[in-house]
């Protein structure tokens, strides 16, 4: 099915084409621009889409509702937009999108594909997008925006699993792809979440799950088990990854665990489950361990603590003493799920090879009100972060405090850049796209710097 957006001033017709369409309606070619700086071609929505930005930057709406549940967004190198989907529209996970008369909205929106997960990305002229249990590829087709639906499968055999299931994935631009496979429970327990449950030393579930994993990005029919390798373990769940092209290595955030207070109430309280674990930004190198789920960061003490499944106390290192440290920490259960190192020329150049971190938003700090909701920046400088972390984008859940998650308006979850260096936010909730345009005086900001 496919639908065909027209923008009016204050009306939207959309007309869905169930039969004579005509071939060509993907290739519809749009006069050439006057100018090809984002700030002049794109005309910001008169609130942003209901969010608030840094100084200088406005939001250009490409998509009010999707009516599906946004994930993980690539975009082609002609500007053509491919989103994956947590709940079906259609019957279909895969959203492929086009503005033809550029004015940043989408005009054209298709689906495919019958199956929801969240990993996408474009690689060597092929779209890579997981379900839960597999990853598939589609070749891209030169002016065309579907790609050959007969895809093939990258690979195969990850478990099913209730919890941690996602399969985010990146590329390092040498041929190796890498998949997160998530724990199945919240710290490897044999009941999980269960009170008194005994947890289980050593945690099966470093076998093939609990770590990223090193496949080959272009060899069909590879197993999760027999082929690939294992890159970094004892991660519990990393949805946001990204290859940092600029130090040649892998990054990633990890989810901390939960329930603290509720499965060991004698030594941790309401608060300090609000505040423990930190959220953990991960540089990953072949072979490190970040200790899950012996091991929790508090960023109060500034170090990894032993878990109390495992004998903690909630000041003890025991075994995690000399694991890994994260490069940064973020406040407790606010869910990173996205990571994008800005490599455009859009923005200022305090933004050139920075992290945008998404953070869709907490669910575990009851019976405090929930954080995070917001896209996050971190400056780096010679391949490390470089000072303060700072609210690049916020205002996502509304006006309102977020008792719980399911109360927030919007959640953000993807984030790419275009080649234009403008940047997109997929949201989960009701599948609103933003695209974010610098307008300010990059010659003011550049001198704002020094």
């Amino acid at each position: 099915m496919k639908t065909i957006i027209t923008h009016f001033p204050f009306i939207v017709l959309i007309s869905l084409c169930l039969w004579g369409c005509g071939g060509n309606s993907t290739q519809q070619q749009a006069q050439e621009p006057a100018s090809n700086d984002p700030a002049d071609l794109y005309r910001p929505a008169a609130d942003n889409g209901g969010i608030k930005l840094s100084e200088g930057f406005g939001a250009v709406l490409v998509a009010d509702s999707l009516g599906a549940r946004a994930r993980h967004i690539a975009i082609n190198d002609n500007g053509d937009i491919y989103i994956k989907l947590a709940s079906l529209l259609n019957d279909k996970g895969i959203v492929a999108m086009r503005d033809t008369n550029k004015d940043g909205k989408a005009d054209i929106i298709e689906s495919f594909g019958d199956y929801t997960g969240t990993g996408i990305g474009i690689y060597n002229g092929y779209l890579y997008a997981s379900s839960d249990t597999s990853v598939m590829r589609y070749k891209l087709k030169q002016g065309e925006l579907m790609p050959d639906l007969q895809g093939e499968v990258i690979i195969s055999g990850f478990k099913n699993q209730n919890s941690h299931e996602s399969k985010p994935f990146t590329f390092d631009g040498a041929g190796n792809m890498y998949v997160t496979v998530g724990a199945p429970s919240n710290a490897c327990q044999e009941k999980d979440r269960q009170v008194g449950s005994k947890a289980l030393d050593p945690c099966p579930e470093l076998l093939l799950q609990s770590g990223i994993w090193q496949f080959k990005a272009e060899q069909a029919g590879q197993v999760h088990g027999k082929e690939g390798k294992r890159y970094a373990s004892g991660i519990r769940n990393a949805v946001a990854l990204d290859w940092n092209t600029s130090t040649n290595s892998l990054f990633a955030l990890q989810h901390g665990r939960d329930m603290l207070n509720t499965l060991y109430p004698k030594n941790f309280t309401d608060t300090m489950n609000r505040d423990l674990p930190a959220e953990e930004f991960l540089q990953i190198s072949d072979g490190d361990d970040f200790g899950w789920p012996y091991c929790y960061f508090d960023p109060f003490q500034d170090k990894k603590i032993l878990a109390p499944e495992y004998g903690g106390d909630g000041k003890k290192q025991g075994r995690c003493e000399n694991i890994k440290r994260p490069i940064l920490t973020f406040p407790a259960h606010t869910a990173p799920n996205d990571l994008l190192f800005y490599n455009g020329s859009q923005f200022p150049e305090k933004y050139k090879n920075g992290a945008f971190i998404a953070f869709h938003g907490s669910w575990n700090r009851q019976p405090f009100d929930q954080e995070g909701y917001l896209v996050a920046f971190v400056p780096f400088k010679d391949g490390k972060p470089n000072g303060q972390w700072e609210v690049f984008a916020s205002g996502f859940e509304g006006a309102n405090k977020v008792k719980n998650a399911g109360d927030a308006i919007h959640r953000p979850m993807g984030l790419a850049v275009a080649p234009d260096g403008t940047l997109y936010i997929t949201d989960s909730r009701k599948g609103k796209i933003w695209k974010i345009v610098y307008y300010g005086d990059k010659a003011k900001s550049a001198t704002a710097m020094k």
